[in-house]
């Protein structure tokens, strides 16, 4: 018998027109194989009473096609189901899809919905309220907080969000418990827990982060300086963010954080305000979701953003190395100059 695929279509979700997405399943999706339905939302937690429709009547899988707000509703409603989770990445950061290395063109992802490759994987949740890819406080949530009201989307705003806010934002200290060790209080630009390994974009906050491995990454950003802000920054693109000195990384399934005061935190970057006190926790292996089986096959090209971010940032690097030489060798400079009026002289 064949098999039942629910679409689950956000219209308004990212910069991509979805009015011939209707059309573009229907021609790659194998019919002989599946039965299709189409659904569009129409309003915010649409998605997850669709999905949760879903779960109930068994339908064999749910595809989100939207963005990470989207996937979000959709797998919240999956969770601890036998209806498998599918993604149709049309966000503006897509940080689920391309953790699992997803095609980003919707031909291609629709290919990847026909092989119906389904693993069971991890998924946490921070207060209550889910989460597949990455939760955080700190700037993160601050910046998800200002990207929310933004008034248009897209990864430029993100950019002009992050470089605006970024060096003007006060650090706060909190107090963690990581499967019932105390540690020290840190002082943190950011804590960031991680069940997938990046933010969207390709900016990998937590580049070790495996969606089966039963453990939760959690990084702790250290507040720093214009001048090592650069290196951060190439560091986020280029999946080395694990090896900066002012990263500092964990592995828990129970996680509790204390702040001094409530304030934002975000879930799959939806912000939300929430109190003090934090709860974190794994679910093991509790989520079924198609995967790309061609993934290792294929080595993902640089995207706009982490071209324009490696751009941006290595330029102000070497702005930075400038003004380390001036400072370090003050007579340098004038040393060079005079050598080369002395042999224009000569």
């Amino acid at each position: 018998m064949k098999k039942k695929i629910t679409f689950i279509i956000n219209p308004t979700s990212g910069t991509t027109n979805k009015d011939v997405m209707p059309q573009l399943i229907d021609r790659h999706v194998d019919k002989e194989k599946y039965d299709i339905d189409i659904v569009f939302t129409e309003y915010a937690g649409h998605a997850s009473e669709i999905a949760s429709e879903c779960a109930q009547h068994k339908v064999f899988m749910a595809v989100a096609v939207g963005g990470d707000g989207t996937v979000n509703e959709v797998a919240k409603s999956l969770r601890e189901s036998n209806t498998a989770l599918g993604i149709i990445p049309c966000g503006s950061g897509n940080g689920l899809a391309r953790h699992l290395m997803l095609p980003m063109n919707i031909k291609g992802a629709l290919e990847i919905i026909n092989t119906a490759i389904i693993h069971d994987l991890d998924y946490g949740i921070i207060n209550g309220h889910p989460f597949f890819c990455t939760c955080g406080m700190g700037f993160d949530a601050f910046i998800s907080q200002k990207f929310a009201v933004a008034g248009k989307r897209g990864p430029l705003t993100y950019i002009e969000n992050v470089l605006k806010e970024g060096l003007k934002y006060e650090p706060e200290t909190y107090e963690l418990t990581l499967d019932g060790n105390v540690s020290e209080p840190h002082k943190a630009f950011l804590i960031s827990i991680a069940n997938a390994s990046q933010y969207g974009n390709d900016a990998y906050i937590a580049p070790q982060a495996s969606m089966r491995d039963g453990f939760l990454d959690v990084v702790i950003m250290e507040p720093f300086d214009l001048l090592e802000a650069p290196q951060v920054g190439i560091d986020l693109m280029n999946k080395t963010l694990n090896k900066s000195s002012k990263i500092k990384c964990f592995k828990a399934k129970n996680i509790e954080i204390k702040r001094s005061k409530p304030g934002v935190i975000h879930y799959d970057g939806d912000p939300i305000v929430e109190g003090q006190n934090l709860h974190v926790e794994l679910r093991h292996e509790a989520i079924k979701v198609v995967i790309n089986p061609y993934a290792d096959k294929k080595r993902r090209q640089p995207n706009m953003v982490q071209t324009a971010f490696n751009t941006f940032f290595n330029e102000i690097n070497a702005m930075r190395n400038e003004v380390v030489e001036e400072v370090i060798h003050p007579m340098k400079r004038v040393k060079t100059i005079n050598s080369y009026v002395q042999s224009k002289l000569g």
